[in-house]
């Protein structure tokens, strides 16, 4: 192309001197005309300074928010001893196992309590024993008195006509009183012979309770996170748990997030999460705290992920939140100047600045959406700057666009 124009330039040159030799244009004609290519530019101003410019073009947003953190269970199920003090006879799982609920985990020794159980049946045998024989005590009391009724009923007439002492009558009449007590003390000695029995009932109860609980159970489906307990040890609650499980084996990102981007989190929106070793994983946000730390001024979410792989809690996690979509008017943030008055652009109309005021919209990346003040086609300074004022003459020179529509 470069050797076409000197092919074509020397050309001309060659015409131009055979005019000139034949007289039919004079030198000072010729070198007075400006040449073609001079006429097809358009005029420049000899001072103006080459300012980097852009077109103002529609594009794809997409509005994502970055976050980091660790992976965590969802719901985490601590695992300890119903009863304590009781060494532990084996352990029926491992860390990764997945388990179901009711599936047992460890077993505790059980022999001091199978004998109390057998000590509690005899018991109960012998309270049973006790309450029949209170029942037969209140039978003969029973009888005793209906004995004892009829001989002083027989002495009041015998009393009254004199055929009777005084005495015998006391004694017949004292006689009635002591069966009537005696059978008192028999239906209260058949009420503490059935106390004692629901005592014993009850205890039996509470051992059989325990006795059932020398197997440690899974209380949920999920996979065994961590193990702290050996055969031998003894079952205590105090300290760390026996087992961590990690409830239906869900796995979720724990992200912190600058307050200021934490408003833009909503509950459902998409995810895409990086995990070390295992690639892109997607997932939702499932949760956004109500809290801000006061020190670090950072806020929690949490991501709820979709593997079919193993995901392993502790790992550390990347990730960006899809915040918000939208196609619209696309400028570079470095062409936005922000004052009192808000957010403005310099605008390049016939090799004139002039500054216009706009309304921004989505952002993503280094691009910025602009919503109002501006249309199709306008040229704006691709970077602005307080060197440049409204007025000003330049030179716009034109940024390459990529052919790239969608903005991240």
């Amino acid at each position: 192309m470069k050797r076409a124009g000197t092919v074509l330039i020397l050309g001309v040159l060659g015409i131009a001197g055979g005019l000139v030799a034949t007289g039919y244009l004079s030198i000072s004609e010729w070198t007075s005309r400006p040449s073609a290519e001079a006429r097809e530019q358009p005029s420049q101003p000899a001072s103006a300074p080459a300012i980097s410019v852009i077109k103002v073009a529609p594009a794809e947003f997409i509005e994502t928010v970055l976050v980091t953190g660790t992976l965590v269970p969802r719901e985490e199920i601590l695992v300890a001893p119903e009863i304590e003090g009781f060494r532990v006879l084996e352990v029926l799982v491992d860390e990764g196992d997945r388990v179901t609920k009711g599936q047992v985990l460890a077993r505790l020794a059980h022999d001091t309590l199978d004998a109390q159980l057998a000590q509690n049946e005899a018991m109960i045998a012998k309270a049973n024993a006790a309450i029949a024989q209170a029942r037969s005590n209140i039978l003969q009391a029973e009888a005793n008195l209906k004995e004892a009724k009829n001989a002083l009923e027989r002495a009041k007439p015998l009393r009254q006509s004199g055929h009777l002492s005084e005495s015998v009558y006391d004694q017949r009449e004292a006689a009635f009183r002591t069966a009537e007590a005696a059978l008192i003390s028999a239906r209260d000695g058949l009420k503490v012979a059935e106390a004692e029995k629901a005592h014993l009932e009850a205890q039996r109860r509470e051992l059989q309770w325990r006795r059932a609980n020398t197997d440690v159970k899974a209380p949920a489906d999920g996979i065994v996170s961590r193990k702290n307990v050996r055969v031998g040890s003894l079952a205590t609650g105090a300290g760390d748990t026996m087992f961590r499980i990690i409830a239906r084996g869900e796995v979720e990102l724990q992200a912190e997030v600058p307050e200021e981007q934490l408003a833009r989190l909503k509950p459902g929106q998409p995810a895409v999460v990086h995990i070390a070793g295992l690639g892109e994983v997607t997932g939702k946000v499932r949760l956004v705290s109500p809290e801000i730390d006061r020190a670090t001024r950072l806020g929690q979410v949490r991501i709820s992920l979709q593997s079919t792989e193993p995901l392993r809690i502790g790992g550390f996690a990347r990730g960006t939140v899809v915040t918000a979509k939208g196609r619209g008017l696309s400028v570079p943030a470095s062409a936005i100047l922000y004052n009192k008055q808000g957010a403005t652009v310099q605008v390049v109309a016939d090799n004139r600045v002039s500054t216009r005021n706009v309304k921004t919209g989505l952002r993503a990346d280094s691009r910025v959406e602009i919503t109002d003040g501006l249309d199709e086609g306008d040229v704006v300074v691709a970077r602005a700057g307080t060197f440049l004022q409204d007025g000003d003459e330049v030179r716009p020179v034109f940024e390459p666009v990529g052919t790239v529509s969608e903005v991240h």
